[in-house]
C-alpha cells in the first residue's frame, strides 16, 4: 500500500514535526508499505532516507520571520500527488495544505490530518483570546469537515475540536526514540566540561523562537542564581530569539551551544544533565521533554501545555508560567527526582504504538 505523507513547515535540520514524520514513515515501511514523504525545500530532490522512506522535496519560498521554514505551493503538491497515486494520504499541515483532504475524498482515498499544534493558541499571538478562539473554531470546523479523520496527539490538542463538537477526531500519542535517548548516553567528561565548576546542570533543548518561551528557562536560572544555588543552564538550539536571549542571560551562568546537529550528541547532553526545562505553554505533545525523560532526566514543564499529561511527580513537575514556579520545582526535582522513574515513564511511549495507531486511523487493513 502506498502511503503519501505531506507537510509544510518541515524543518531543514531538526524539529518535532520532522522527527515525527520520519519515525512514522519508517514504521510504515517496516510494516511493508511504500512510503513517500513530500516536503518543501530550497531545491528539488528525490531521495531515499534511512528506513526506506522516499522523500521528495519541492522548491518552496521561505516564510518571513520563521527562521527558515518554507511553504510549497498547494497546486504543485496536488500535481505531484496526482502522479504518485496514493492509497492513503496523511497531511501534517492544517492551514496551507488543508484542501488536500477534500482532494483525497473526491478520489476515494482514505485520509487523515495530524493536528500538530493548537490553532487557538497560535492565533493568540496576534489576536485577543475571544477573537482567537472564534477564528480557530471557524477554521477547525472547515478543516475537520475536509478530512476523514483528525488525529490529535494529546487531550490538550483535542480540546479545540471537542469544543466545536467534531466527531471524526481520534487520539494517537506520538513516541520517543528509546534506543537513541537512554541514560547510557551519560558522559561524565561532557558533564564536567559543561558545568564549568557549578554543581547542577540544567538544559533547555529546542528552537529559540517566541512560542517556545525560552526566556523563562533563562529567568529560572536567574532565580536559582539569586538564591545562591550552584547551577548552570545549557541551551541547545538556535533560532530568531538567540540574540535577545543572549542579552537576557548576560552575566549569568548560561551557555549557548547553538544548533546541535547530531541526535547522539543531543542524547548525551540530555543524559548528562540533572534537569530539563520545557517552558513552552503551547506544546501539543513535546518530543524534547519526552526525549529528556527517556534519557533519565526529570523535567519541569508548563502546565498550560500538553506536557502536564506526560510528566509525573516522581520525574517531573507541571507548573505555572513564571520563573519562580519553575525555580521552585527545579529545586524540588534536583533533590528528589528519580532518573529511573523518568525512563520508565518514557518507555510508555514507544514509536511502534504510534505507528499502529496511525495505521488504524488511516484505515490500513
Amino acid at each position: 500500500m502506498r502511503i503519501v505523507q505531506l507537510a509544510n513547515f518541515y524543518g531543514p535540520r531538526s524539529g518535532g514535526l520532522r522527527t515525527a514524520l520520519h519515525h512514522l514513515g519508517t514504521g510504515y515501511a517496516q510494516e511493508g508499505h511504500e512510503v513517500v514523504l513530500v516536503v518543501p525545500g530550497d531545491r528539488h530532490a528525490d531521495e531515499e532516507l534511512p528506513g526506506g522512506v522516499r522523500r521528495i522535496t519541492l522548491p518552496a519560498v521561505k516564510v518571513p520571520y520563521t527562521g527558515g521554514y518554507r511553504v510549497v505551493d498547494p497546486w504543485r503538491v496536488k500535481s505531484l500527488v496526482e502522479h504518485l497515486k496514493p492509497d492513503r494520504l496523511e497531511v501534517s499541515d492544517r492551514l496551507t495544505l488543508r484542501g488536500m483532504g477534500a482532494w483525497a475524498s473526491e478520489r476515494g482515498i482514505p485520509n487523515v490530518v495530524i493536528s500538530h499544534e493548537r490553532l487557538d493558541r497560535l492565533l493568540r499571538f496576534v489576536l485577543p483570546a475571544t477573537p482567537a478562539e472564534r477564528g480557530a473554531d471557524w477554521a477547525n470546523r472547515r478543516m475537520a469537515a475536509s478530512y476523514d479523520t483528525v488525529v490529535c496527539t494529546t487531550a490538550f490538542a483535542r480540546e479545540e475540536f471537542d469544543r466545536i463538537g467534531a466527531t471524526n477526531v481520534t487520539r494517537v500519542p506520538l513516541g520517543v526514540d528509546l534506543a537513541t535517548f537512554t541514560p547510557t548516553r551519560h558522559s561524565a567528561s561532557l558533564r564536567t566540561d559543561l558545568l564549568q565548576g557549578k554543581e547542577n546542570l540544567l538544559i533547555h533543548c529546542g528552537r529559540l523562537s517566541p512560542e517556545k518561551h525560552v526566556e523563562r528557562s533563562v529567568d529560572t536560572l536567574a532565580e536559582l542564581h539569586e538564591q545562591g544555588h550552584s547551577a548552570r543552564l545549557v541551551i541547545a538550539g538556535d533560532g530568531p530569539r538567540r540574540s535577545f536571549l543572549e542579552k537576557r542571560a548576560a552575566g549569568l551562568p548560561v551557555t549557548f551551544l547553538g544548533f546541535v546537529n547530531s541526535r547522539l550528541d543531543v542524547a548525551s547532553l540530555l543524559a548528562s544533565a540533572d534537569l530539563s526545562l520545557a517552558p513552552g505553554p503551547h506544546e501539543t505533545f513535546g518530543l524534547a521533554a519526552l526525549e529528556a525523560l527517556a534519557s533519565g532526566t526529570p523535567v519541569v514543564v508548563s502546565r498550560s501545555s500538553a506536557l502536564k499529561e506526560i510528566v509525573q511527580p516522581s520525574c517531573g513537575a507541571a507548573v505555572s508560567d513564571d520563573a519562580p514556579a519553575f525555580a521552585s520545582a527545579a529545586r524540588h526535582l534536583l533533590e528528589s527526582g528519580s532518573r529511573e522513574a523518568a525512563r520508565a515513564r518514557a518507555e510508555e511511549y514507544p514509536w511502534h504504538a504510534a505507528v499502529d495507531g496511525m495505521l488504524s486511523a488511516l484505515k490500513v487493513p
